[in-house]
């Protein structure tokens, strides 16, 4: 049995989730990003104990297939920014179709009405918000840094960095290095 998680989208969520369902006496087979593989069915009151211990945690189970979808699209778009040393082979909207097997005007249409925002505006500002953890961090150049997140030079990337931000990469290192969004809080100003 699968259970979809909202908001969960570090690492530090997975340790905290099965830290849970392990005081609870849950049984698991995987907890990944957004999601849970249960090895059996736990009871309405097991449910119902896990649904409290999430929202302790700010996180929420999810139970509505649409919602379900949405979140397994933010999903993959974090594992793939923040969580994947390749780079990105296929472009966005094949990706996400192949992974999740829907069309992608379906997925584009339910992300935008749910979320206020489309999948490529959400999946530029991870980029983004990446981007900066990356110049902060000063071990790869900005060629690197472009590479390893998929833009075809690094003047796009600078073009798109200074259209999101109002900075050049460079400005940013310079003046803003320590000024980053929490994974869970990227996006929501462009709603």
């Amino acid at each position: 049995m699968k259970l979809y998680i909202k908001n969960m989208v570090t690492r530090r969520c997975i340790i905290v989730v099965k830290d849970a369902l392990e005081k609870l006496g849950i049984q698991y087979n995987e907890v990944i990003l957004g999601e849970i593989d249960l090895t059996g069915h736990p009871s309405e009151a097991q449910l119902t104990q896990l649904r409290s211990a999430l929202l302790s945690l700010d996180l929420a189970l999810l139970e509505d297939k649409k919602t379900i979808l949405v979140q397994q699209i933010k999903t993959l778009i974090i594992k793939l920014i923040y969580h994947s040393d390749e780079p990105l082979i296929k472009n966005l909207s094949v990706y996400l179709s192949n992974q999740l097997h829907y069309d992608y005007t379906y997925m584009a249409n339910l992300f935008s009405s749910v979320q206020g925002i489309t999948i490529e505006k959400f999946y530029i500002c991870h980029k983004i918000e990446r981007v900066k953890e990356l110049l902060m961090y000063d071990e790869l150049s900005l060629t690197d840094i472009a590479f390893n997140l998929h833009y075809s030079s690094v003047a796009h990337l600078s073009a798109q960095f200074k259209k999101v931000t109002g900075l050049t990469p460079t400005h940013f290192k310079q003046n803003m290095g320590n000024k980053r969004e929490v994974v869970e809080n990227v996006c929501r100003d462009l709603k």
